[in-house]
């Protein structure tokens, strides 16, 4: 599969993710979330960047929902529940955004 992206084919895997992390930009990021009807907001980009940074800077790290929930919860500055990230992510804070990311699908089942 591909995504058509500003004139060029960018291969992706059956379910929609990027072949190549370093296919990744912010505005495919919006155009992928554009296909999935959502919207990105400030917080949006605070965790898709928080999951590109652990994958990139962290041995390909892809943090659970509870990871992700307590991340975001210090770079907000309040407590957040896994409610929260999934009012975000509606499809999986780590699978959709991932998604979203640039990121390779995880394989985890969830988070707590």
């Amino acid at each position: 599969m591909a995504i058509d992206f500003n004139g060029t084919s960018i291969a992706t895997t059956e379910k929609g993710y990027l072949e190549n992390v370093n296919d990744w930009s912010e505005e495919l990021a919006s155009h992928i979330a554009k296909s999935e009807n959502l919207e990105l907001t400030d917080r949006h980009w605070d965790l898709i960047k928080f999951l590109r940074d652990e994958y990139i800077n962290n041995n390909q790290n892809q943090p659970n929902t509870r990871a992700i929930v307590k991340a975001m919860s210090d770079a907000w500055g309040e407590k957040i529940k896994q409610k929260d990230v999934y009012d975000l992510f509606p499809g999986d804070p780590s699978k959709q955004g991932g998604m979203i990311a640039g990121l390779p699908e995880s394989r985890r089942k969830g988070g707590y």
